[in-house]
């Protein structure tokens, strides 16, 4: 009848009182959860070791894992530092090789090193930012440039830009989103002024809400939620466009066969990012202004054709003006970073989504600063 299997590990012990020789007999599973039986038995072995040889027996184990390998090397090892030499016997090859490849002792893990002064703790991150900042300017510009000498080597060569690109682009940047900024231009307009209404109502003066709404849409809110909305929804996709391709490694193909990455796949983004953006505000102007009507119609009782009229007295050609002369720097700061952020992306998934994330914060960060700058530069010179 065939023996039960162990389910736990066992050693026994022999010396040999003539020569000072020790056979250790091990048996059972040796593997992780099954060898806390023979620690202590183990240790003890290992320190009151004697001088003669050492014979280990495995013919009775039934299994061995990287545990148990270990636990066998490390009795070879103390075997050794006692000046005795160590045989194993009766196990398989494949156990052999396992204990072999196992090294003799294990290597202390370096010393940690010394925390950093509080002072570069402070300010080091600091440095790093600015340096990456640095950085990603020196990239705008390259990107900026290639795009520019793409567009001229392909001019040169009488084939121009691809119009089939730009239109292209167009449709996913421009067509496809008016949707969604209508939507929320006209959200933003209605909401504007039912609080505009409302906090005019105290003095009797809710017809200048048309003067608060108009002045307000066209020349601050409407181009910059745009292109708020435009780098999230466009500037996303460049950036994981261009970072998918860097990962498949289409762009180091495009330099192989003589092109361009720059040219060929940033330049008709940037153009219809350039072209899409101002449409896109004018759109957003009128929903806005759609829905800055239809609720002081409802909520303050002016009609349609007083809310005309008001605006039209409101509102010049440098009102219109202000805000759409923000529209392509906004649109090409946006275009810009997508691409830099795309073409940063590594070979992870992890990589392509932190830089897509980057690229909208940094999309909407520049954009908004442009706005101020603008806005700066309007009051300094009364327009």
């Amino acid at each position: 009848m065939k023996p039960l299997q162990q389910d736990k590990a066992t050693i026994d012990v022999e010396t040999s009182g003539q020569q000072g020789a020790t056979k250790v007999r091990l048996g059972g599973p040796w593997i992780n959860s099954s060898v806390s039986p023979v620690l202590s038995k183990l240790t003890e072995l290992e320190r009151d070791m004697g001088s003669g040889a050492l014979e280990i027996d495995l013919s009775d184990v039934s299994r061995m894992d990287t545990t148990g390998a270990w636990l066998v090397r490390r009795l070879i090892s103390a075997s050794h530092a006692h000046n005795t030499d160590a045989v194993v016997n009766g196990a398989p090859q494949q156990i052999v090789e396992l204990i072999e490849a196992l090294p003799e002792e294990l290597v202390p893990p370096p010393d940690a090193a010394p925390p950093a002064p509080i002072f570069q703790r402070v300010f080091g991150p600091i440095g790093r930012t600015v340096f990456e900042l640095w950085d990603d300017i020196v990239a705008m510009l390259y990107v900026i440039g290639s795009a520019v000498r793409g567009a001229q080597i392909k001019f040169g060569r009488g084939s121009g830009v691809s119009p089939a690109a730009v239109v292209n682009q167009l449709d996913h940047m421009g067509v496809r989103a008016v949707p969604i900024v209508s939507l929320m231009s006209f959200l933003i307009g209605a909401i504007i002024a039912q609080q505009g209404a409302f906090q005019l109502r105290y003095f009797g003066a809710e017809v200048f809400v048309v003067d608060l709404v108009g002045i307000l849409q066209l020349r601050e809110i409407g181009v910059l939620l745009t292109a708020i909305m435009i780098a999230g929804r466009s500037g996303s996709a460049i950036t994981a466009e261009i970072g998918s391709m860097k990962m498949r490694e289409e762009i180091d193909a495009l330099k192989v066969i003589g092109l361009n990455p720059i040219g060929v796949l940033v330049f008709p983004r940037l153009v219809a990012l350039t072209i899409a953006l101002p449409l896109l505000a004018v759109i957003a102007n009128f929903a806005a202004l759609m829905g800055a009507a239809v609720v002081t119609n409802i909520y303050s009782g002016i009609t349609y054709q007083v809310f005309l009229s008001r605006l039209h007295e409101a509102i010049d050609y440098s009102t219109i003006a202000s805000g759409m002369i923000k529209a392509p720097f906004m649109a090409l700061a946006v275009g810009v970073v997508a691409a830099v952020e795309g073409m940063k992306v590594g070979g992870s998934a992890e990589s392509l989504g932190q830089h897509v994330t980057a690229s909208v914060v940094k999309s909407i960060f520049i954009v908004i600063l442009i706005d101020a700058v603008f806005a700066i530069f309007y009051s300094a010179i009364d327009f």
